[in-house]
């Protein structure tokens, strides 16, 4: 209780001793704001400002002498404080008055109702219609029809059922007739034929027939000697021939078994007593096991052949099991090609049946090899195909390829150019050839004769193909060959060398504009001369054919969508090169025609 009583009375003391501080500080604020209605003249104001400098020191002065006392000294202000400010900062910039609010446009959601799926899994692309060609007029048939110099005749028809995928029925008709300005310089070519294709579910069968007939003369004669009377012989072939086959279509699935079978023959005649029936049958069977095919190829090949001193039955039978080995960068056929004879040679032969593809650049460059044999079966229709100049009673003797062997190189240098270049090695016995045997000048006919041993033929076939649009397409295929014979002297009517070139330029949706530049290198043939002792043989001559150059082109300008006309010509070189000896092609020769769709 004594010291509440203590506390209470310290503080009435303090509050004592305050108060007058208090008030005197008070009646100095009013003395300040007495001196600053009184104007002060500006000459005293150093005085003033060091006399209140020498008031607050001693002030302060006093202060410390009496340490611990009360604060009470009386301070007098004599002058206006008078604030010293910094100059302004000004800007100097013009506001911007544009409204720069961003518009934020109402958001509306709407929920979709569609299932999540999973699109890293692969799935089956949905078919697109396609949309109907509006410009276009459905022809199912095409025919055409010309004339030219030379006395040219030309026509074609073309007629089918139209556009079912499941069943194709057609037919065709050609013809074509020139005449030139040797006597009887006459050819005249016609075919006609129709055919039929089915699609099933599991199968895919065709069938066609057909027929053609070829006509010419023995026009050819010595231009050195000619003839002081001359009537050419009369020649012509016909073909009458048909094929039938079924195949296993495509599938998509693991070990797959593929099968077809094949039917075709003809019967064969000329002017003469020559005659050649033909039948074969050919089947194959393929299995399918991961990356392996294993398969065999079959034919059964049955021949006659007659003229006026021989009828020969010349048939043959081969048999190819083969392996296929197939993966990212490689291919691998490996088989056997068993190959007999029998008729009027009996003899069996077996062949290698190698071939080898190796991916060196993938999607650019491929190299291949290959090891093959085979019996070349000799035929009166191939023969004729090949030089309807030959004679009667032509002599029959089956080619063999010994070992052919091949190395190449196939790909595509840019986009649209492709390319394949080969070297080959071939041996080949009883090589095949057709030289000249008349011995009066006149009506100039080949026989076949055949280089008795073992043949050795080199050489390099090149291809190139350049498609730089749909609108143009440059091709070429150049081919070299050295013939080492063994009992003739040269290789007769066979060149070394020949060159095919050409280019199809569609200028237009209307206009398409082509050529072609053929050459043949030279050849040899061999003439005859009388002994100059009787009963001696007659002296061989060895004649050399030049080699030429055959030119030609064409245009087609489409009208409308049913009709175009068309333009073609021949030999624009106009060179009178033989392709046989004393048989000079024809000259220039131009014809043209229309065309028409319905």
């Amino acid at each position: 209780m004594k010291f509440r009583y203590i506390y209470a009375l310290l503080a009435l003391v303090m509050v004592f001793f305050l108060a007058p501080a208090n008030a005197q500080n008070k009646t100095s604020k009013k003395n300040t704001k007495t001196t600053k209605k009184a104007p002060a003249k500006k000459p005293a104001a150093k005085p003033a400002a060091t006399t209140a400098k020498t008031t607050a020191q001693d002030t302060t002065q006093k202060g410390k002498q009496q340490s611990g006392g009360s604060l009470s000294e009386e301070i007098i202000v004599t002058t206006n404080y008078k604030p010293v400010l910094a100059d302004a900062v000004k800007i100097r910039l013009n506001p911007d008055l544009s409204d720069k609010t961003p518009f934020k446009a109402p958001l509306t959601y709407v929920t979709l109702d569609k299932r999540l799926e999973r699109n890293t899994d692969i799935r089956q692309l949905d078919p697109m219609k396609m949309p109907p060609e509006v410009d276009s007029v459905p022809s199912n048939n095409y025919a055409r029809l010309g004339v030219g110099n030379l006395k040219t005749t030309y026509g074609e028809l073309y007629v089918n059922n139209g556009k079912d995928e499941a069943l194709q029925i057609g037919a065709f008709a050609k013809h074509l007739a020139q005449s030139g300005s040797i006597n009887k310089q006459n050819e005249m070519r016609d075919e006609i034929g129709g055919f039929v294709k089915g699609i099933t579910d599991d199968n895919t069968f065709s069938a066609r027939v057909n027929y053609k007939r070829r006509g010419t003369y023995f026009y050819g004669f010595d231009e050195l000697n000619p003839p002081g009377a001359f009537t050419p012989q009369k020649q012509h072939f016909s073909t009458l021939s048909g094929e039938a086959e079924i195949t296993k279509n495509f599938k998509d699935e693991p070990n797959a078994f593929t099968y077809a079978v094949k039917v075709d023959g003809y019967k064969w005649n000329d002017a003469f007593q020559a005659s050649e029936n033909n039948l074969v049958l050919t089947g194959f069977i393929n299995e399918t096991v991961k990356q392996f095919y294993a398969g065999l190829n079959a034919s059964l090949d049955l021949g006659t052949q007659k003229d006026s001193l021989y009828s020969y039955s010349n048939s043959l039978v081969r048999l190819n099991p083969y392996l296929k080995f197939q993966g990212d960068f490689y291919k691998i056929d490996a088989g056997l090609n068993l190959v007999r004879e029998f008729g009027f040679s009996s003899r069996p032969f077996v062949f290698p049946a190698v071939r080898l593809e190796l991916q060196v650049i993938p999607k650019y460059l491929r190299l291949f090899g290959e090891a093959r044999g085979d019996v070349n079966k000799a035929s009166l229709r191939d023969f004729s195909d090949e030089n309807p100049f030959i004679g009667q009673n032509i002599t029959i003797i089956n080619s063999v390829d010994k070992l052919d062997l091949s190395l190449g190189l196939k790909g595509t240098i840019a986009p649209g150019l492709g390319f394949k270049a080969t070297v080959f090695r071939n041996s080949v016995k009883n090589l095949p050839m057709f030289a000249n045997t008349t011995f009066t000048g006149t009506n100039n006919k080949f026989s076949v004769i055949y280089d008795g041993g073992n043949s050795k033929i080199s050489g390099f076939n090149g291809e190139l193909d350049f498609r730089a649009s749909e609108d143009f397409d440059l091709f070429g295929r150049v081919e070299f060959k050295n013939y080492e014979l063994t009992t003739e002297a040269e290789a007769w009517n066979l060149p070394k060398f020949k060159l095919t070139t050409g280019a199809t330029v569609h200028i237009t949706k209307q206009l398409t504009v082509n050529g072609t530049l053929y050459y043949r290198g030279s050849t040899f043939d061999r003439t005859y001369t009388a002994p100059l002792t009787l009963g001696d043989p007659p002296v061989v001559n060895v004649v050399t054919i030049k080699g030429f150059a055959d030119l030609n082109g064409g245009v087609e300008y489409k009208i409308n969508n049913r009709i175009s006309i068309f333009g073609q010509v021949n030999n624009i070189l106009n060179s009178t090169n033989q392709v046989w000896l004393y048989y000079p092609s024809y000259g220039f020769n131009i014809f043209g025609g229309v065309g028409f769709h319905f």
